[in-house]
């Protein structure tokens, strides 16, 4: 029987999100009391939210069209579903602290301890349990992320995507604009604010799948991010 490990964050009215982002809205705007005519109820029950975010709120995926102007043209809506659905691993780098780089010789060692191997298709997401130490509080925005050449190794190992506990992939200041820059360059992706991912270590490979929304030219897409283990 397979087991299913939720690796996505819940979405909620205030939650935290990037600081050039806009705040997360979540209200009632329709209830069946309203639908049924009745008005003398002390009970409300929701039939419908409305939600207002951008398209990079929660555990989300990037698409290339937001990685630089270049890129434009390459939507969301336009990547193939394979890239959202592949094979998995998880390296471990919780031993990075707050606005610490991940340099390529730390993804080496941690797939040398783990005994894996980055395949070309992956999805490699990186455990730095920050969402634990962090999610909520001041240190939220600092936490570690990757170096340009970090990012641009898991590119030329010809990934899919990789996959961070932090609301950014690389150092805000530092390189995660360069970040975006070499996924869209060298074709793969990455997601961002995930959680769980202290569940998949020591475990091998898995199947993950973090299928987004077909939002018509989208820069990104909320996902529902999970790992399977058959």
């Amino acid at each position: 029987m397979s087991e299913i490990i939720d690796l996505s964050q819940e979405i909620f009215s205030g939650m935290p999100v990037y600081k050039s982002l806009p705040e997360v809205k979540i209200e009632m705007y329709a209830s069946h009391e309203q639908w049924e005519g009745i008005t003398d109820s002390n009970l409300v029950s929701p039939s419908v939210y409305k939600l207002e975010m951008s398209e990079h709120t929660g555990t989300h995926v990037d698409a290339l069209n937001h990685m630089a102007g270049e890129f434009r043209g390459q939507s969301i809506d336009t990547m193939p579903l394979s890239m959202f659905y592949t094979e998995g691993i998880c390296l471990d780098l919780s031993h990075k602290g707050l606005k610490e780089v991940i340099e390529p010789k730390d993804l080496i060692s941690a797939c040398t301890k783990s005994n894996m191997t980055v395949k070309k298709g992956d999805t490699v997401l990186l455990y730095t349990d920050h969402y634990r130490r962090a999610y909520g509080s001041l240190d939220w925005s600092s936490g570690p992320g990757l170096s340009v050449s970090a990012a641009r190794w898991l590119g030329e190992q010809g990934i899919s995507a990789f996959g961070v506990e932090m609301m950014s992939p690389g150092i805000p200041g530092i390189s995660n604009r360069e970040v975006h820059q070499i996924c869209g360059e060298l074709g793969f992706t990455h997601y961002e604010n995930m959680i769980n991912l202290h569940l998949l270590i020591g475990r091998g490979r898995f199947r993950f799948i973090g299928l987004p929304l077909k939002i018509r030219g989208g820069t990104g897409s909320p996902v529902r991010a999970v790992a399977v283990f058959e």
